[in-house]
């Protein structure tokens, strides 16, 4: 589980759409473009897929090109090598602060520690922790893992803080591109153990 709560910068790319649900309420869906920075060159444009409460008089306002400031829920689904970006938007301004492209809020994530947990001192000796987990989802009858790169600044260090252990975590996201990848990374606030439960012989996050 990978689930954001975050403020997104961007400009409509997709006019907005009336759909319904499975119980009957209408919803509208549009697209936002918007540059995930890069560690260096340039970044990395990406499509996130938002949708929003409303109905047919709420979608004039989604014309492609226009710049908007959106609230809400940002989650994202694996797909063979590709990363998909999905938005639940509680809240959208049309009157942006800024016209600079942005992602920027907290995650939360519950998943599986991968290979190492490095131990590494910064240029005043101050001690962290680097590791990097997975979050677990079905993709047909095969399993989709998304990684997420985690940076913790202290020394402390917990028994359970080793490979292949589940985790809860909280922090602030961090989204970069290097070589038109999308890395997803997180200054933790809060870790701690998560047992999982295991379902036909398969552990799912």
């Amino acid at each position: 589980m990978i689930k954001c709560n975050v403020t997104i910068n961007g400009t409509v790319s997709r006019a907005a759409t009336v759909r319904t649900n499975s119980e009957g309420q209408t919803f509208i869906c549009f697209g936002v473009k918007t540059t995930i920075p890069a560690k260096s060159g340039a970044g990395k444009q990406v499509e996130i897929s938002v949708s929003m409460d409303g109905g047919e008089s709420d979608t004039n306002p989604y014309a492609v090109g226009t710049k908007v400031e959106m609230r809400g829920t940002l989650t994202f689904r694996k797909r063979s090598d590709n990363l998909y970006l999905n938005f639940h938007a509680d809240a959208v301004d049309f009157t942006p602060a800024s016209d600079k492209d942005n992602i920027e809020g907290d995650i939360e994530f519950r998943g599986t520690i991968g290979k190492q947990v490095e131990e590494k001192t910064d240029k005043k000796g101050g001690k962290y922790l680097v590791f990097s987990a997975f979050s677990t989802e079905k993709d047909g009858d095969a399993f989709a893992f998304t990684w997420v790169r985690f940076i913790r600044f202290s020394a402390e260090r917990e028994a359970f803080l080793v490979p292949k252990t589940g985790i809860t975590a909280k922090g602030k996201l961090e989204l970069s591109a290097y070589l038109d990848k999308l890395n997803i990374a997180c200054r933790v606030e809060e870790l701690a153990e998560w047992v999982k439960k295991e379902h036909n012989n398969q552990t799912q996050a």
